[in-house]
């Protein structure tokens, strides 16, 4: 890729100069919905790592105390956080409308609605149904913006609402979901500089006609023109005419919930493939590389709680082995200091 798109990337990134809370509060809302990190962080606040000169996770943990960041089901019904004056436009864009609603649903939505808020616990106890039968029932709900799961803390013992009881002012009839994708893709397109329609569908699990549908309008309009197979801002394409690249020179290792991996997800999993072949251990993808500003490999092993299986690091950097200390430091940096067992297939 063009090096100039790179640099800009990772500064839009905030890679090279990490982000005050200032900074930090718009890239969190251009890279929505915010997710935590990847198998570890079960009920911790989300993250956008490495990007920060302060502790992110700590500032979104006061956030959602505060009701500043608020959770729902987006992405693929995958659990995410948003700042709240941006419902209107995710309820648009992910929004599955209650069309057939069971008997058990509407039992549970009529007891949340009339003498909520109730816990599942409490769910279980009214209505007689098992714990495995609720949870479903609440999660479609929940997807449907009909209630409202208020996690303001690490607890597990959560009240579930209304969802107009928390947001009464909320209009999920404000945007249609491409005029919705048309906000989004714009400040997708800010942070990554240059996109396509797959990368677009891979972050927000979106059917990547209805993507271009959106890409196409904005294009139209004069605020994204075409590059090679792709997109970017026009008033980026002023800007790169111009631009210096940065010097980088960095190696971070990305959990799999990252906005960059999650962007880049349907080409790194096949990546990955590649550079596992013919291992005879564990090879799951643990984190990704991103070296220079661009993916070259990953650590592999088996997930588990507490410290993974680090059974090798893979890489397709003609000269991995120079910066193979680098690359070690990176890995034990977000595996609290475990070694990796491997590098490039040779014991350590």
């Amino acid at each position: 890729m063009d090096t100039k798109i790179i640099s800009l990337r990772m500064e839009r990134q905030c890679f090279l100069n990490k982000a005050d809370k200032e900074e930090y509060i718009e890239l969190y809302r251009d890279t929505q919905p915010g997710q935590n990190v990847y198998w570890n962080g079960f009920g911790e606040p989300p993250t956008l790592t490495f990007r920060a000169n302060f502790n992110d996770i700590a500032f979104n943990r006061t956030r959602q105390f505060e009701r500043k960041l608020v959770k729902g089901r987006f992405s693929g019904g995958n659990l995410g956080w948003i700042v709240p004056e941006d419902m209107e436009l995710f309820a648009a864009i992910y929004r599955k409308p209650l069309t057939k609603p069971t008997p058990e649903q509407m039992q549970i939505l009529e007891l949340i609605e009339t003498a909520g808020p109730f816990n599942i616990q409490q769910i279980k106890e009214e209505t007689g149904l098992l714990v495995k039968q609720i949870t479903p029932i609440l999660h479609r709900l929940q997807e449907a913006f009909l209630i409202y799961e208020d996690q303001y803390d690490g607890e597990w013992d959560r009240g579930w609402y209304k969802f107009k009881e928390i947001f009464p002012n909320v209009d999920l009839n404000k945007y249609t979901k491409t005029g919705a994708l048309k906000i989004v893709l714009q400040r997708f397109a800010y942070r990554l500089v240059w996109f396509d329609t797959s990368m677009a569908k891979s972050f927000y699990k979106v059917p990547e006609k209805e993507i271009k549908l959106a890409a196409k309008e904005l294009e139209d309009e004069g605020v994204l023109i075409a590059s090679d197979t792709g997109y970017m801002l026009k008033t980026d394409a002023e800007l790169l005419k111009s631009y210096e690249p940065k010097p980088l020179n960095f190696v971070y290792a990305l959990h799999r919930n990252d906005f960059l991996y999650k962007a880049h997800e349907h080409i790194l999993k096949e990546f990955a493939k590649e550079l596992t072949k013919g291992l005879e251990y564990d090879f799951d993808p643990l984190q990704y590389l991103l070296i220079d500003g661009e993916f070259h490999g990953a650590s592999v092993g088996h997930f588990r709680n507490g410290p993974y299986d680090l059974n090798d690091i893979v890489c397709d950097l003609p000269n991995a082995e120079k910066r193979e200390n680098e690359i070690i430091k990176a890995i034990r940096d977000v595996n609290y200091g475990k070694m990796p067992t491997r590098f490039m297939g040779k014991d350590l």
